[in-house]
């Protein structure tokens, strides 16, 4: 009996459209949270899709699903990607957007609240060395199993669970860093006149304990 995988080994056509059909969604959620850009996310879905196309050949039997190796071609295709926008997202991060996150932002963010707490994490993460990144961006971000995300960059499963928990660890500092550095930029100063009583913890900012 056939491996699955041989019906997209050979080039059916068939095949790959079930396979952009079941994981284009996957490619793209994941390309719009490392990239923070949508129109940005689509090239590397096309890109990704057409890089499988290219190299089907090497597709391998072992799993039943084509996630860690469609995967592996994305993680490839936004490493180069990004190098190229690096400097174009650098400075369009500076620039204050009115509504950079629509309302369907949780389903694209998993657990990041609002666009303010979006932008303190990518910020953060883009601060992590890439090994970290990536992993943190396929296990947390895209939901991929560590097994999955092992076979996806070519490593070992105990150096995914490894390069994780670092992830995680700089990022909680990171991100706090980050929006506390968000909310010096963007809260108004109080009146004049009005720094006595409630208003004196404005004047202690180290001693917030929020977020």
């Amino acid at each position: 009996m056939n491996h699955p995988h041989s019906r997209l080994r050979a080039g059916n056509p068939e095949a790959f459209r079930d396979l952009f059909r079941d994981h284009s969604s996957l490619v793209y959620r994941h390309a719009v949270r490392v990239t923070g850009n949508w129109a940005l996310a689509e090239d590397v879905v096309s890109l990704t899709f057409l890089e499988a196309w290219r190299l089907r050949g090497k597709l391998r039997d072992e799993g039943d699903s084509p996630r860690p190796w469609l995967m592996g071609i994305a993680v490839n295709v936004l490493r180069n990607t990004t190098r190229a926008a690096r400097r174009h997202s650098a400075a369009m991060s500076r620039v204050p957007a009115a509504d950079p996150v629509p309302d369907f932002a949780d389903e694209l963010v998993g657990r990041m609240a609002d666009s303010e707490e979006l932008a303190a994490a990518r910020k953060a993460l883009a601060r992590l060395r890439r090994p970290e990144r990536e992993v943190f961006a396929l296990c947390v971000w895209s939901g991929l199993g560590y097994a999955e995300a092992a076979a996806t960059l070519g490593v070992p499963v105990g150096t995914v669970r490894s390069r994780l928990s670092r992830a995680r660890t700089r990022l909680r500092k990171l991100a706090d860093e980050e929006l506390r550095r968000a909310k010096r930029t963007t809260e108004p100063l109080p009146p004049p006149g009005q720094t006595q009583g409630s208003r004196d913890t404005a004047a202690r900012p180290h001693k917030e304990t929020h977020r």
